[in-house]
């Protein structure tokens, strides 16, 4: 019981300590999760768009710069629906925003590009 009271002494401030000097610099462990690498690696590769992806951004006057500076860095990925396992290049679907979706995006993620497949407006 002595050890274990040394032991929590110990640990409780140095989580603490540590969890201030991570919080000024910023870090954060959220690009682990399986959600934030797919979309990380997305937006890493260049972007191939399919002519009904193309005619669909028109129709709804969604531009570059919003789908991947908003509905893909902040939408959410349903594993549940996708084929992440899928071989040469997983397909997933992409929900924006994660609360209430307005948007649904299926898209392949292939080793040196990103294929853009379908584009829908939910509401």
């Amino acid at each position: 019981m002595k050890k274990l009271k040394f032991y929590l002494i110990g640990l409780i401030p140095g989580l603490i300590i540590v969890f201030f000097i991570l919080n000024k610099k910023g870090a954060s462990c959220s690009g682990y999760l399986p959600n934030s690498r797919v979309i990380a690696e997305t937006l890493s590769k260049d972007f191939k768009y399919s002519k009904s992806f193309k005619t669909e951004m028109n129709a709804l006057k969604i531009d570059e710069k919003f789908l991947k500076d908003s509905i893909i860095t902040k939408g959410k990925v349903d594993f549940d629906k996708s084929h992440a396992q899928k071989k040469p290049c997983p397909d997933y679907l992409l929900t924006y925003p994660e609360k209430n979706p307005t948007y649904e995006i299926t898209f392949e993620k292939c080793e040196e590009t990103t294929m853009m497949k379908t584009l829908k407006k939910l509401k």
